[in-house]
């Protein structure tokens, strides 16, 4: 995280060798690096060229919260590293709602003064409201990440919060309230620094397991002081030390039980035996072979792929599979991480964010266990090189159909707004917009003036909160309120969402993986709520659809193995699927009620 995570800086001749074409809404496409391992399917009729466009609607939401994390010069490792936020329907009403985690600071930590996180329940009008005092989740402490999934399969979403000292799991009541089952459940990470959290279900017994990111192994009574030490320093200025030069914290993988307790089998996997710098946490399954692999992104040292063999051991594959390093091989400082099919041939690709003076990575799915960087050819990597970044997620901007993607920013260090090193502490988020031939173009400052403003920005989560067909954003910034961005994008093109609700398979669907026709052109997800950094972000999959005007089929695959098959369904509405029963349920405009899965319930034009 530090600046000696910042290893191989760009030079200044390479930065010149980066000279751009100006490419879609006048933003830099670079020039091919090297071909990618599959053509992209053809791209499909979609909507004109529309304006991508996000409003800052977090005061007239009602959203009032300030993120709390240490003292303002960040003299020490943790006071950068808070942000964590979750998506998730607590109450079971349709409708998207807030957990927002808050952090502390060194006095107030040592004096046992408290900042329990916020839940914000969503009015079904744009607004939300400050429902933590009802919610009961009110731990004291230093507060980083969180992961939401039921883990207990009762049909109700559970929250995780990671802490400086440990961690809590929440379970939810069914009521609105929430109860602290940490002791019970055994997964309290006593005296660890967590960071990221993600729930997944590895083994497929349809029992959530839940993997944590260990960052730095820290006494609070004994911190490295600032500036001094050789890992304590940024282009030669002093700043907070570390994580160089300081103990790593080991993840942590905790097995479900089954009966509301988990185990510990970190050791017996042999997870993170050498306790790298955790950062990112994502399940996915890379290789589809129906069994979720691991991938977790460290920072100053190599990022780990977790092959899984199907029978309960994971074998390490980063390196070998081409995830561990940057493209010309060296170690990075991953931050955040996110997976989506950018391409349309039917594999789940990576992107992470890393430090200032690098790429972020592109990692292309070649299909055979391995991935290429991407990063120069695509355009994603060359203009992050001045920015630091954080969470990251894949977003369809306005739903013609190929993933965009969003990165927040911001330093660690502000001392380096006292320099002129060319990287402010403050920084503008990026805005990748896929232009659907294996390319992005970077339109942030096109895309409304929120993108243009400059934030010390952590945690991203997507969400369509106004359950309208489109992706909002929500954004956490360090000691300041977050931004809830609103996607106004004009010339928006036809949606489909999926709610996908496990029975043989965990109740969230966690794992399953969803294709959709429409138009001729196939997309495939999977389910997943955990992603990015320190973050959850809406579970239900969204799929934009551009002019097609019927959703030709979609399959959904379950961790079980059951796969459903449903033919012909409308534009413009969710659909609920459970496993082996196909629709259950949709809602859309004009739409309410059961449906049989079959016969779309929307005239089709």
């Amino acid at each position: 995280m530090a600046a000696s995570a910042a290893v191989g800086q760009i030079s200044s001749a390479m930065m010149v060798a980066m000279t751009l074409v100006v490419g879609f809404l006048g933003a830099p496409v670079l020039g091919q690096q090297r071909p990618p391992a599959s053509t992209p399917s053809p791209a499909r009729q979609a909507p004109p060229s529309s304006q991508v466009s996000f409003a800052d609607v977090t005061y007239a939401s009602g959203i009032d919260f300030h993120l709390i994390c240490g003292g303002p010069e960040k003299r020490y490792i943790m006071e950068s590293m808070c942000g964590g936020v979750a998506v998730l329907d607590y109450d079971n009403d349709g409708w998207m709602d807030i957990f927002l985690v808050n952090g502390s600071t060194l006095d107030d930590t040592r004096s046992g003064k408290c900042h329990p996180g916020k839940l914000y329940h969503n009015n079904h009008d744009g607004t939300f409201t400050d429902v933590s005092a009802q919610a009961g989740i009110k731990h004291c402490g230093w507060g980083f990440g969180v992961a939401a999934g039921d883990y207990d399969n009762d049909g109700w979403e559970d929250l995780y919060i990671t802490y400086l000292d440990g961690a809590v799991l929440y379970h939810n009541n069914h009521d609105g309230s929430f109860s602290d089952v940490t002791d019970k459940a055994g997964v309290g990470n006593a005296g660890r620094w967590g960071t990221s959290a993600a729930f997944g279900d590895y083994d497929n017994d349809a029992n959530l397991d839940l993997y944590v990111a260990g960052y730095v192994d820290l006494d609070l009574n004994h911190l490295p002081e600032f500036g001094q030490g050789p890992f304590c320093t940024y282009r030669g200025i002093a700043v907070s030390c570390g994580p160089r030069g300081l103990k790593g914290g080991r993840d942590r993988l905790y097995h479900n039980n089954g009966d509301g307790t988990f185990t510990d089998v970190t050791e017996k996997l042999n997870i993170d035996p050498d306790s790298y710098y955790g950062l990112g946490v994502l399940w996915l399954d890379y290789d589809q072979d129906g069994c979720l692999d691991l991938y977790v992104a460290n920072d100053s040292s190599p990022s780990l792929l977790y092959h899984n063999d199907c029978k309960g051991k994971f074998t390490e594959m980063g390196a070998e599979s081409g995830v561990a390093y940057s493209s010309d091989g060296r170690e990075q400082a991953g931050m955040g991480i996110d997976s989506a099919d950018y391409d349309h041939d039917g594999w789940p690709d990576i992107a992470k964010t890393n430090f200032s003076d690098d790429t972020n990575n592109l990692y292309h799915n070649d299909h055979d266990g391995q991935f290429t960087d991407l990063q120069g050819s695509t355009g994603f990597g060359p203009v992050s090189v001045p920015f630091l970044g954080f969470g990251v997620k894949f977003l369809d901007l306005d739903n013609d159909g190929w993933p965009d993607i969003f990165v927040a920013n911001g330093h660690v260090n502000p001392q380096v707004d006292q320099h002129s090193f060319g990287v402010t502490y403050a920084e503008h988020p990026l805005l990748f917009r896929n232009l659907r031939d294996g390319k992005f173009a970077e339109i942030g400052l096109q895309a409304g003036p929120p993108l243009s403003r400059r934030y010390v920005a952590r945690g991203v989560a997507t969400a369509d909160f106004l359950n309208s067909g489109s992706e909002d954003l929500l954004v956490t910034v360090l000691d300041g309120s977050p931004l809830l961005l609103r996607n106004q994008s004009a010339r928006r093109g036809h949606w489909l969402r999926i709610k996908a609700v496990g029975k043989k398979s965990n109740r969230d669907g966690f794992g399953a993986r969803v294709e959709v026709t429409a138009g001729g052109v196939k997309q495939s997800a999977e389910v997943r709520a955990n992603s990015s950094f320190e973050s959850a972000s809406d579970p239900r999959l969204h799929f934009g659809l551009g002019l097609a005007t019927l959703v030709d089929s979609i399959t959904v695959r379950w961790p079980s193995g059951i796969v459903d098959h449903i033919a012909r369904q409308a534009v413009d509405q969710e659909l609920v699927i459970e496993e082996g029963n196909g629709v259950v349920s949709r809602r859309g405009p004009g739409i309410t009620g059961k449906s049989d899965g079959k016969t779309p319930e929307m005239p089709v034009r």
